[in-house]
């Protein structure tokens, strides 16, 4: 337009409409040149122009600038107060944006209106700004704004958002004439912030009423039937879209496809996720997020790679995912790999992917990697922190978890019931009993956090690892909750490992009466009774087990070799290269027999001869994982993962092959890590 010497000149009306594409698309370079050209042609300190740069700075996340344009302002009206208390608002900044309407009242006696409530509600989304809400809402009172439509709306939903449920429902009751939209602020506050059951009520309250739902209640509606797992009232609501044709819906859409992930049917949620035609990033994440949450990574890290071979360009969600998918896997190699792109892209600044960037290495048996890459994160938040503690707490890295926690509050932050989790855990696996109990009771007392069962959980599990059974039942006979399986089945594995018998047959028959149909507990009872010889229980278990139809998980341990993993089953001697492992073991095996090792067939919890035990002990999946690890690989260290325990006698050996072959071996159990080195192991035989 501006081009040649017949091009025509820029005015107010042609900033004005191009600012705010700059805006919603965060072109700010392109924002600042306009600015430029709004200098030049003298019309910056046109009202509709200085709205609109400041405007835009504040939505391309450029705050500073946007203040400073705002104060130079020549001029202001209602609006210009508007953009700035919006901007404050949506960037969180409670205090910024009620000091904005103070000004605003007091400097130039602007009269508020609807939209400047509307736009300094955005602030009050937690639950600790209750009390902001509420003088936000004393404020629209007083300026006679309760009776809009929008904002009494907008009321009822920032009083779900920050729990106050009761506040959300005077609110609505008091609008005099109640629509779909008011509704829908409702049943989506409610869905949205814990309270799936009532969302439904109130669903069902709006149909009574004679109104009929729109694609927004339908989507509240099905995000509270699946967090409350309600497969079969999803699958009725999804009936429903089809034969009204409303499926398609984006909203609806992303709605349906998170009930399907959320219950658990994934091949349903990927079936319909293949239908959408029009996938938006939104579709896409939650796909890939799902597979992740529901313990499928390797579905997680293909959807990845196909949406980026769409040309679509991830989101910090995605990227997280990625890194969560890596973590289960322990997938090092691919873990480095993204951390590079995300370098590259620009994304490691985001608090989310940074703390996922740190549980990914020390998920991955890299702690040291962990440790960097959480020192370099430029702002921690409470989340990195806890992910930091936990890290340590899986590699045995007791002391300096609470050296951690201790520095994490030096700089301020103020511990939640999570990151005592985390503390607690890292005491019990480096068998840390009194420290523990001690940060224990500073939660209570110092930090005013009342225990959950989780918190009990971790306690119980800490003193009985340490075979103190007295304090520990002590401990479960002062809850103030109901002890949970959890709970049992921490005393009971510590019984086995201890040799309890007596307390163990008591426990077993709480644990198998409060969850009856888990395969997991019949085990642990079944191999109690095995370390005593009592075979004829252990008979009975497995035939009530089969009665039953429940299966023991199978031994699987699998080992990452370049950019692959390569997976191995107990017993696993049909595989192409067998012979050759075997032929490697058995060396592997005379070696390590020089300096010292017997086989422990006590770890065999079968009634077996003495001959046939020793070949169940070769034939471990953790022993065909290393060895295959130590024949593919040269000087590095070999990663192996497993997916149950790792027992006494593979424990052992695993110390001994790392003495015989120089070499660094890394073993991550459903527990814990091992790092196996000269001999030793990072456990110091406590696990």
């Amino acid at each position: 337009m501006m081009a040649g010497e017949d091009g025509l000149r820029a005015d107010s009306a042609t900033l004005v409409t191009v600012l705010p594409v700059c805006a919603m698309e965060k072109e700010v370079e392109m924002g600042r040149l306009v600015h430029g050209l709004a200098v030049r042609l003298g019309l910056c300190d046109e009202l509709m122009v200085s709205n609109a740069l400041v405007d835009m700075y504040l939505k391309c996340g450029c705050v500073s600038e946007a203040c400073l344009l705002f104060d130079r302002s020549v001029q202001r009206n209602v609006v210009s107060w508007n953009v700035m208390i919006g901007g404050c608002s949506r960037g969180g900044d409670v205090y910024g944006a009620f000091n904005l309407l103070r000004r605003m009242q007091m400097e130039e006696k602007i009269k508020v209106n609807a939209v400047t409530i509307l736009n300094a509600l955005p602030a009050c989304v937690e639950r600790h700004q209750l009390r902001s809400l509420k003088e936000l809402h004393g404020f629209a009172i007083r300026n006679s704004f309760q009776n809009d439509d929008l904002v009494a709306n907008a009321l009822v939903a920032a009083y779900a958002k920050c729990g106050s449920f009761s506040f959300a429902d005077r609110v609505f009751c008091d609008i005099e004439e109640q629509t779909v939209s008011s509704w829908n602020a409702l049943i989506g506050g409610y869905a949205q912030n814990g309270e799936p059951t009532k969302a439904v009520e109130k669903f069902h309250q709006m149909t009574l009423s004679g109104l009929e739902p729109d694609w927004f209640s339908i989507g509240s509606l099905l995000l509270a039937c699946g967090h409350l797992k309600s497969l079969r009232d999803g699958k009725s609501i999804h009936g429903f879209l089809l034969r009204n044709g409303l499926e398609m819906d984006s909203f609806v859409g992303i709605s349906l496809l998170s009930l399907y992930i959320r219950c658990g049917k994934l091949s349903q949620a990927r079936l319909f996720f293949n239908k959408i035609e029009q996938k938006n990033l939104v579709c896409w994440n939650t796909m890939i997020s799902g597979y992740s949450q529901n313990g499928l990574p390797e579905n997680s890290i293909n959807l990845f790679r196909e949406m980026q071979r769409n040309g679509i360009q991830p989101s910090e969600i995605a990227i997280a995912s990625m890194f969560s998918a890596c973590a289960q896997l322990s997938a090092s190699r691919l873990g480095k790999e993204m951390h590079g792109y995300v370098i590259k892209a620009y994304i490691g600044e985001d608090a989310f992917v940074g703390s996922s960037i740190v549980d990914m290495y020390a998920k991955s048996g890299c702690v040291k990697q962990s440790c960097i890459a959480f020192e370099r994160l430029r702002e921690k938040d409470l989340v990195s922190w806890t992910v930091m503690i936990a890290g340590y707490g899986i590699h045995g890295c007791g002391r300096e978890a609470i050296e951690l926690f201790e520095r994490m509050q030096l700089e301020g932050f103020k511990p939640d019931g999570f990151t005592f989790i985390a503390l607690l855990l890292a005491c019990g696996h480096a068998g840390l009993v009194e420290e523990g109990l001690k940060k224990f009771s500073e939660m209570q007392t110092k930090h005013c956090i009342e225990p959950k069962i989780e918190h009990y959980t971790c306690i119980v599990d800490m003193l009985s690892r340490a075979a103190q059974f007295d304090r520990a039942l002590r401990v479960v006979e002062r809850m103030p909750v109901e002890p949970d399986v959890g709970i049992w089945s921490a005393l009971l594995s510590a019984c086995r490992i201890h040799g309890n018998l007596s307390l163990g047959e008591q426990i077993s028959e709480k644990l198998l009466k409060l969850d009856p149909y888990k395969a997991e507990n019949y085990v642990l009872v079944s191999n109690l009774f095995a370390r005593s010889g009592r075979w004829d229980n252990v008979r009975r278990l497995r035939g009530r087990m089969k009665e039953m139809g429940l299966k023991k998980d199978v031994g699987c341990s699998w080992v990452e070799i370049g950019s692959k993993f390569y997976h191995f089953k107990v017993g696993d001697d049909l595989l192409p290269e067998w012979e050759e492992i075997h032929g490697m073991w058995r060396t592997l095996e005379q070696k390590i027999t020089k300096i010292g090792y017997l086989f422990d067939t006590a770890s065999v919890l079968h009634e077996l001869d003495e001959e046939e035990k020793v070949d169940i002990l070769r034939g471990h999946s953790e022993k065909i994982a290393i060895t295959y690890g130590l024949l593919k690989t040269k000087g590095v260290a070999v990663r192996v993962f497993k997916n149950l325990r790792m027992c006494a006698d593979c424990h052992t050996a695993a110390k001994l092959v790392s003495k015989v072959e120089n070499r660094v071996i890394i073993v991550r159990d459903n527990k814990r890590f091992h790092h196996f080195s000269d001999g030793l192991c990072s456990c110091g035989d406590y696990w």
